[in-house]
Formats: structure tokens, sequence, C-alpha cells
């Protein structure tokens, strides 16, 4: 049966704040004729819960009207009205949302609406968002930077890995350096080794751990000796990633520190160490293997099963 349409504009309209969110959340699921019509108005709801709430549930209609809607709303007061706008615009990933929110970027937003609007940009992929994300690597709020760092992962346009690799190295707040060593994993080559083994000894963990996972990613050869140097990391979440990045290089290098790291107190390092000793197969690995068969944790065990049988195979080719 069809819901009358005076009931629901009698609940968006209600004195209640939460009455209106709720029917806001309830109209993508009515049968309603014209529900972007019934939306839009609350997108100026009092309330910035109403305003959120009737941003996501604009997120199926990619039209114009609701393109430009959203990208005015980038400009609201509220930073979860802003966060919720930018996620909906993203999703959408049509390319009517590109101009709107690209204008934003000319005018003088506050960082927060400049970072949203990178942020809704991110997922579309236009070429015509690399310059102002380029330009946006030195802006003074960490906020932007982040989020332009963002942009320019996804476009992966060799002409910023310089831009990039500077920021790895330079930006002064962790997660956009971190993030900067992420984006430096569309490299086609070696040139931005140096920023990668400079982050491995980063005085932020997130950052080592996100170089450690970069050069196994793009299987950097000459990093070996970093990353052998790296399994002494204080933090084990490090360790981890470097491990892993190990075995993907297969670093026969690497085996006396990750057999060490067969005893190591945390399973989940245990684990990683067995799985990379596999995946290098080299024989010196084979006793301590067959020893971590009697490990506590049963996936510990799985994995030096795994690994001995793999360097079995590797030794009976050579």
């Amino acid at each position: 049966m069809k819901t009358n349409a005076a009931t629901f504009v009698a609940r968006l309209t209600d004195a209640d704040p939460e009455i209106r969110r709720l029917a806001v959340m309830d109209l993508p699921y009515s049968d309603e004729d014209d529900i972007v019509a019934l939306l839009l108005p609350r997108l100026a709801d009092t309330s910035p819960l109403v305003r959120t709430e009737a941003a996501k549930a604009l997120e199926g209609f990619e039209d114009l009207e609701v393109v430009a809607a959203l990208a005015k709303l980038l400009q609201d007061s509220d930073p979860g009205v802003r966060k919720a706008t930018s996620d909906v615009l993203a999703e959408l990933k049509i390319p009517a949302s590109a101009p709107p929110l690209l204008a934003l970027l000319g005018g003088q937003h506050s960082a927060e609406v400049r970072a949203s609007v990178f942020r809704a940009l991110r997922a579309l992929r236009v070429p015509e968002a690399f310059t102002p994300a380029l330009s946006s690597l030195r802006d003074p709020e960490a906020i932007v930077r982040r989020e332009a760092v963002g942009i320019l992962g996804y476009l992966r346009i060799e002409s910023a890995l310089k831009d990039l690799a500077e920021v790895a190295e330079q930006d002064p707040e962790a997660e956009v350096r971190r993030m900067a060593v992420g984006a430096l994993g569309y490299a086609a080559g070696a040139s931005i080794q140096p920023s990668l083994t400079h982050a491995l000894v980063d005085c932020n963990w997130i950052v080592r751990e996100e170089a450690a996972q970069t050069i196994g990613k793009l299987r950097l050869k000459p990093a070996i000796p970093h990353l052998v140097r790296a399994m002494h990391d204080d933090y084990w979440q490090v360790r981890l990633k470097v491990a892993r990045s190990l075995g993907q290089l297969k670093a026969e290098a690497g085996v006396e520190a990750l057999i060490d790291t067969l005893g190591h107190s945390i399973s989940n390092l245990r684990k990683e160490a067995a799985i990379a000793l596999g995946e290098i197969g080299d024989a010196r690995a084979v006793l301590p293997l067959e020893q971590a068969l009697g490990d506590a944790d049963p996936d510990v065990r799985k994995m030096a099963r795994v690994a001995i049988t793999a360097i079995a195979q590797a030794q009976s080719k050579k």
C-alpha cells in the first residue's frame, strides 16, 4: 500500500529533529514518487544529524541536481555532514560529480572543505584533480595534505613521484608521511627507493610499517639490507611487514633474522616468519622450522609444515 505523501511531509517537518532524521532514513525505502524532491530540502535542515542522513539517503540518485546539491553541502559547518557528503559523492562515481567539486578548490574555502573535496574526488580519478592535489602537498593544514596525497596515489601519475617522495621524508605529520609512502607503491622503478629506505627508520612506527610493506610490493631487491636491519625494529607490527617483504623478495640475507623470529613471543610474527622462510626456500631454515612444529599456536605449526614442504621443493630444483 502506498505511503501517504502528506504523512511523510509531516514527519520531515516535525519539530523533533529525531523524528525528521528517522523520516529521512525511511524515505529511500518508501514508494513515494519523488524521493529526491523530498530529500533535497533536508540538506538545509537545522539539525546536522538530519543533514547527514539526507546526504546518505541521496547516494543512489545519480543526477546533476543531486550532485550540485551535495557539492554545495561540502561547505557545511559540521564536519560530520562534510564527511558523509564527500563519501556519498565518492560512491556516486559519475563524471558529473567532478566539475562542481573542482570548482570548490578554486575558492577561499576552509581546510576542512578542501579536504572533503579531495576525499570525494579521489575515487573519481579525474586527471583534472592532479594539479590542485600536487600544489596542496605544501598546504599548511595536514588534513588537506593527507587527502591530496590520497588523490595522487589513486591517479598514479609518474610526475608526482618526486613530490610524494619528498613528502614521505619531510612532512611533519606522521600520517601524511605514511600515506605518501603508500602512494609510492605505484612506482614502476627504483627511483623512490631512497625515500622508502629512509622511511624504514622514520621516528614513527606507522611510517616504518608502511615502508616495509611498500618495499615488498615493489620487489625492491636493493633494499633487502635495510629490511634485514629493520627486523630488529622495536615494534613487532613493523617486523611483521618486514618479514612478509623478505619472503616476497626471497631474500636469503634475511634467513637468520627470520629464524630468530620463530622464537618471538608474538604468534602472528612467528607465523609470518615461517611463511617467509618457506618462500625463500633456504635449507638453513629446515631444522628451526621442524622445531616450530611443536609451537603452541596451531597456525604457526601449520605454516611451519607448509614452509618445510616449500623448502624441499625449492631444494629439489637446484
